[in-house]
Formats: C-alpha cells, structure tokens, sequence
C-alpha cells in the first residue's frame, strides 16, 4: 500500500534516517554487548548462589526428630532423625517399587531422613512416606555424635565415664563437652608426633638408607671408607633414639586419650559404650538457639576448609586439596609465564615476518584446541616415563627400582598444565606487543638504547598488562582442569603435603590432591552416594572461590600495572 500524505511520507523518511543513524552510531551492539554481559553475570551468579545452596546447609546442625515409622503390613520402627529433602511422588510409582500405598491419593510426600548410626542399621539414609512417620517430637536432649568412623551417631546420652568415674543425667553433657575438648587436643598432639615428627624420623632413615646404598653402588665398602659408614651409623642410631622417645610419647599419649568413655542409649533402647578419641563433635541440635547454630556452622565451615578428610573422602575436610590446587597452579604460573612471554618476544620482535612464522601462529592458536586428555597422556609419556626416568637413571640410582620422579607428581602436573595454557599467553603477550607504537620503540633506539635494552625497559613493562591478561586465563583453565592431572600426579589421597619442613622443603616428586579430582572422586566414585551429594556442591563452590581469589589476585597486579603505564599509551 502506498502513502500519499506528503506528510506522512517525510515523517516514514525522517523515522528511516533516524534508525539508520541509531545503527550507524553503534548504540544497539553496545546494548547488545552489555544485555549479554548481564546474561553471562546472572548466570555465573546463579550457579554460586545453586552450590552455596546445595552445600552449605550440610554443616547447619538440622534438628532430630523422633517418630514411629507405621508402614501397613509391617511393624513399627522407631527413628531418630534429620529431614534431609521432600519430594512429591506419584502412588502408580510407589506402588511399583512395592509399597501398599492407595491409588485414590495420586500424590505422596516422601522424606529423605538420615537416621545416622550407620554400623547398626548398615545405612544413614532412607526414604520414608511423610504420612506413615507419626508421633513426631523434637527432644532437647536428642543428641547427634560425629564420629572418625561409621558416620553420624543419633541418639541419648546416658552416662560419661571420666578416668573411671561415672557420671549421669545433665551433668553427663557438661563432663562429656570437657572430656571432647581435652581429647581433641590430645588428638592434635598425637597426629603431631605421628604425621610431623615421626614422619620426619623415617624421611631421614630413607635418607640414610639410600646415601648407603649410593655409596654401594659407587663400589665404596665398609673397610675401604669407614668414616662414611661409621657416620650414617651414627646418624642412624641418632633417629632411632628419637623414634623410641617419640613412641614412649605415643602410648602415653594414646592411653590417656582412650581413658574416657561415653554410653548412648539409642532410639529403640540399644545401650552403646564408645571411647571418645573416636569421637570428633558432639552436639544437641533441638537445644541449640539461632546464635549457638551460626557458631556451629562457622565451626564446621572452617573444620571442612582446614581438616584433612576421612570416611572416603565423605567426611572431614579438603585441605590437602586446596593446597595442592593452589600450589599446583602457582608453579604452572612460575613455568608458564617466562617461556609464554620470551615465545611471543621472538614471534613478534625477532622473527622474520614470512609464511613461517604464520604457520607456527596458526599452530600455537590450533594448539590451544587441543582436548585436554591429549596434554594429560603426552606428560604421562614424555615428562614421566622418559625425563623422569632419564633423571632417576642419572641422579637417583639408589633408589631403583622405586622411582623417584619416574612417576606422575607435582611436577609434572604443573608442567603438562603449563603446555596446556602456554598458547593462551603466547596469543596474549604478542597482542599486547602489537599494541605498543613503533614510534616508542624508534624513540628509544634514538637515545643510543640497544635493541634488547629497549624490549626489557620499554616494551615489556608497557606489554606487562596484556601478559597479565594472560596469566589470568591460564590460571582460571588450568585451575579446573583435571582429566590430564588424573594420569600426571593427582591422587584419591595423599598421605604427605607436597611442601612441609623436610629438606628440600618442597618436594616436587610427590603426588597430590586436587580440588576438581575431589569433586570427580566424591560426586562417582563415594560408596555412600546421599552423604557425598552435599560434599561435591561445597567442594564446588569452593574451588570457584579458590579461582576467583587467584584471578582477582592477577587481575589487581595488572590493574597497577595499566595505570602506571597508562601515560606511556598515550
């Protein structure tokens, strides 16, 4: 249809020109840009807020209820228990999985409870109907025990026995807290002499025992160098001395810490004595008021972050794991910085400009698609079992046929992972060459500066932001990455820290434990799957806060960096 108002068609031609104007000018690409901005922001935030939710109400002490369990056709049960989730299920599919349930009522509420006590029940979790557990109450002196072994304990206190003295009724929770309190400070001196100072008795006797066999190898015998082996001799009786003090401590120490003992009455009236070294917490959720529960929760926040983990990894803490992740990605950074930089230095300062130096561009950016696993079995091939090996052939004879760094471990690892992230720096430090003037460069060179005085004084520092940029991406890659690390140095657990007080203080040989292994091993591999779930969303959450903390970290060093610089830009 055509306009024939001569006004209407100006004003048809004016709003035309106007769009055409509006899309000239940029402003919908730069809405665009910040709607997808904000998109990407709300989703990022919105998986935080998911595993903040999912994870931490597991260290909320969540009230026990007791009830009677009265499923028709079968004979009450007794629990005593958390209410873990709720969840609404069709009477067509209980009555499939076998349960007597009616079909004039479509819709069943169904519990997840854990009634803990898992060494007498054979599991810590059920699914129960919510209409069949009746009678619910919510005793004050329901109490939950946490244990190193067999999970939480639900039940009554019903007497202390303090250095064989008996102890019941209310004052058997206020002798228990103090003999907890006493026997977990026992603990820590205990796991002081067995992990800190005896491990360092037998880490100088393995050092003892391979200076020996060297000095076997290299033909030198007890009658043609006595002094040599008088002196590991005396050495050695030296450290056996100090194991035999130590074990003396280690007994006393044990003795006293399982002198205490607590009895708990359970819900159906078992009557359990327990030694209280066994015991890690003990707490009485249905007492507790809202400021005695935000203490417990930050209590058992800081235990998961700082304690070392048991159970299979389902219970205690992850912080071998922190630390190795962020050692790990500290000596990725080390090694992946100064080879990231000086590749692009001669890519972009020194290199012939040509088809060659194209193609090897091409290659790096092609490299940075390469899936992960391939990095993981290169360093698996070429890092463990040929430079390794070279290096134990070389410098560690003695210790054959035990490898030494012939075997996947922390060095490795952040070396496959550096390789991984070395193109994402190159790309980033030649960008940020690229962008300095030529005319700064000539200037310098006027001054009577040499070509490498020039680049080091000038280029680079004006470029440092740009290497930071890449820093940062490689730090936020490698710190999740975990396919490669599996077959490189990540393990289930390791038994020793990678850096602790032994000579050399850093021991690049040994395996480690990695946050994103963590959750893979938890979230698959855990054998009581209803108690690792909470696990994996924590661990998840906080492996996020652990690459944000390192990307911030970076991102404030370049930050400092671009401002000081900023003038030289312009």
């Amino acid at each position: 249809m055509s306009i024939t108002n001569p006004d209407a068609r100006s004003l048809v031609a004016d709003t035309r020109a106007s769009v055409a104007s509006y899309i000239k000018s940029g402003q919908p690409y730069i809405w665009l840009t910040a709607a997808a901005i904000t998109v990407a922001f709300i989703i990022t935030c919105a998986l935080l807020v998911l595993t903040a939710a999912r994870g931490l109400p597991h260290f909320w002490p969540a009230g026990l209820v007791q009830a009677r369990y009265l499923q028709p056709g079968a004979p009450a049960v007794d629990v005593l228990a958390e209410i873990r989730s709720r969840e609404e299920v069709t009477a067509a599919r209980l009555k499939n999985a076998g349960l007597p349930v009616s079909e004039d009522q479509p819709l069943y509420e169904r519990l997840l409870i854990k009634v803990g006590n898992r060494d007498l029940l054979g599991s810590d979790f059920r699914f129960v109907l919510s209409d069949w557990l009746v009678e619910r109450s919510y005793p004050r002196d329901a109490v939950v025990l946490e244990r190193m072994e067999w999970g939480n304990f639900h039940g009554f206190l019903e007497s202390v026995r303090i250095d064989g003295k008996v102890v019941e009724g209310e004052a058997a929770w206020t002798a228990y807290r103090a003999a907890q309190g006493r026997v977990n400070e026992l603990r820590e001196r205990i796991r002081d002499i067995e992990k800190v100072q005896i491990g360092s008795v037998n880490y100088e006797l393995e050092r003892l025992r391979l200076a020996e066999r060297r000095l076997q190898i290299e033909g030198k015998t007890p009658q043609s160098h006595p002094d040599a082996y008088a002196e590991l001799a005396a050495r050695r009786k030296e450290q056996d001395a100090r194991y035999q003090q130590l074990r003396e401590q280690l007994v006393d120490l044990n003795r006293e810490a399982n002198r205490d003992t607590v009895t708990m009455r359970t819900v159906d009236g078992q009557l359990i004595e327990m030694p209280i070294f066994k015991l890690v917490d003990g707490y009485r959720p249905n007492a507790m008021g809202t400021f005695e529960k935000l203490g417990h929760f930050f209590a058992k926040v800081w235990s998961f972050v700082s304690d070392e983990p048991r159970e299979a990894n389902t219970e205690g803490g992850i912080f071998p794991a922190i630390f190795g992740t962020v050692l790990m990605v500290l000596i990725m950074s080390v090694i992946v910085t100064p080879f990231g930089i000086l590749a692009a230095l001669y890519l972009r300062e020194y290199a012939r400009q040509g088809p060659l130096t194209q193609a090897i561009r091409i290659a790096v950016n092609n490299l940075a698609g390469v899936p992960s696993i391939v990095f993981g079995m290169f360093g698996l091939g070429f890092f463990v079992y040929f430079i390794g090996a070279g290096i134990d052939r070389a410098f560690y004879p003695e210790a054959s046929p035990a490898p030494v760094f012939g075997t996947p471990g922390l060095l490795w690892s952040s070396l496959t992972l550096a390789l991984l992230t070395l193109p994402v720096v190159i790309v980033a430090t030649e960008e940020g060459l690229a962008r300095i003037p030529r005319s700064i460069r000539e200037a310098s060179l006027a001054l009577g500066a040499t070509k490498a005085e020039t680049l080091w004084r000038v280029v680079l520092p004006m470029a440092s932001p740009a290497m930071m940029t890449g820093l940062i991406l490689a730090i936020a890659r490698a710190a999740g990455e975990v396919a490669p690390l599996m077959l490189v140095g990540v393990v289930k657990l390791a038994p020793s820290l990678p850096l602790d007080g032994n000579f050399p203080f850093i021991h690049l040989e040994r395996k480690f434990m990695h946050l994103g292994f963590h959750i893979y091993d938890v979230g698959f591999q855990s054998p009581n799957v209803e108690a690792a779930r909470p696990l994996v969303y924590a661990t998840s959450f906080l492996l996020v806060l652990v690459v944000i903390s390192l990307n911030v970290t970076a991102i404030t060093i370049r930050n400092r960096l671009r401002e000081r610089y900023k003038a030289l830009d312009h």
